[in-house]
């Protein structure tokens, strides 16, 4: 398998995938809203191919910010969402994938890179990734979610607040 920028990938290719793995309901999740007018962070997001170069894999990270309720909004990362095909899930490309998006972002210098969150298994990141809910806790999103699975990793702020899209600043 190799692991090469999502940006080499087609659109429509990158959003088929997404189809498959998640269904065609999958834009009605409340993540969505979040990432709503967002570009991915290309330094951050990547595809994988198998041995014949097959598109088989994805991850997409999105700048997102917390917006604390007293006071700073505090830039962040959005892990998601992580797509492999359906035929082939359950082989560990998921986690290969996303520990490779993880050093990215431990190893760059981008704004928010070391502050990340996502919504999913508990259980499943915080043992593979280091995620919890420990300080997610006073967080909202724009839609309905389980507390329990909005997690983050990195020193992210213990404030309550609304994750909301990062946009870029127009000047």
């Amino acid at each position: 398998m190799t692991i090469i920028p999502l940006s080499t990938i087609a659109p429509d290719a990158i959003e088929a995938l997404l189809d498959r793995a998640f269904g065609p309901n999958r834009r009605a999740k409340t993540a969505y809203r979040v990432r709503e007018g967002l570009e991915v962070i290309p330094e951050l997001s990547f595809a994988m191919l198998d041995e014949a170069d097959a598109f088989v894999a994805s991850i997409q990270c999105w700048p997102v910010a917390l917006a604390c309720d007293d006071g700073p909004r505090v830039a962040m990362v959005m892990v998601g969402p992580i797509a492999v095909e359906p035929t082939i899930q359950g082989g560990g490309l998921g986690q290969r994938i996303t520990r490779h998006a993880l050093t990215a972002a431990d190893a760059g210098s981008g704004e928010g890179w070391d502050k990340l969150m996502l919504v999913g298994d508990p259980e499943y990141y915080a043992r593979f990734f280091g995620f919890s809910a420990e300080r997610t806790g006073r967080w909202r999103l724009p839609g309905p979610w389980e507390p329990r699975r909005l997690l983050a990793r990195g020193p992210v702020p213990d404030c309550a607040g609304m994750i909301e899209p990062r946009l870029p600043v127009v000047v």
